[in-house]
């Protein structure tokens, strides 16, 4: 920190002044301070309060204490914008997050996807996306009712590749059967996704590939 103006120092108690109003009423309180008073008597060193010696350093603690956010800003959370929301007759709500521009999923097809998901309450739940690394495993499903939920298969139909969307899927069209897709390999996460298969969940999936489309 560069020294302060000459002139700046006039507005602070004196430190170290040689001006004579600084020595009344000031007595020597040690050994080394008589000898410095016999020898110097018109130098007087005086303690600065700690708030004034902060703010003389270039703190103010009463900004500090008030204003927490100018000491440590917090990074802005944004949602993701929708583009539409709708309902479908089955009871699924369906927010378009990203309108793709790829080939267009259909029943039957095979898909890859990601996807998060979630309590309705918005407690994670499972991705294949890492919610740490950011690394993620794609799984592929085929958009058939006897293999993957109901609700999902209704979500990625009419969907095209480089698309998302987030949807609120009744348990009427979950986990009704353990078996069905999309389902954690591991048992702690399977584990932990089948008991909230009672309750509305929350899907935000990313179509990625049409792997094979069904002709009929």
């Amino acid at each position: 920190m560069g020294a302060l103006p000459f002139q700046s120092l006039a507005h602070l108690p004196c430190a170290a002044s040689l001006s004579p109003s600084c020595m009344k009423n000031e007595q020597p309180k040690n050994g080394m301070a008589k000898s410095l008073h016999g020898r110097y008597p018109s130098l007087v060193v005086k303690r600065l309060p700690r708030r004034l010696l902060l703010q003389f350093m270039g703190f103010n603690p009463i900004l500090l204490c008030v204003y927490p956010i100018i000491a440590a800003p917090l990074p802005e959370m944004k949602e993701p914008e929708v583009i539409r929301a709708f309902k479908l007759a089955s009871g699924v709500r369906i927010q378009e997050i990203i309108e793709g521009e790829g080939p267009e999923a259909n029943e039957g097809d095979v898909v890859e996807v990601n996807y998060v998901c979630r309590r309705a309450n918005g407690y994670f739940v499972h991705s294949t996306v890492d919610q740490f690394s950011g690394e993620s495993k794609p799984i592929t499903l085929p958009l058939d009712e006897n293999q993957v939920i109901e609700g999902l298969k209704e979500v990625l139909i009419g969907m095209r590749v480089g698309g998302k969307r987030r949807a609120l899927i009744p348990p009427s069209l979950g986990y009704i059967d353990e078996n069905l897709q999309p389902i954690p390999e591991e048992f702690g996460p399977r584990r932990s996704l089948l008991s909230h298969a009672n309750e509305p969940l929350v899907f935000e999936v990313q179509l990625l590939k049409v792997i094979f489309k069904y002709s009929f």
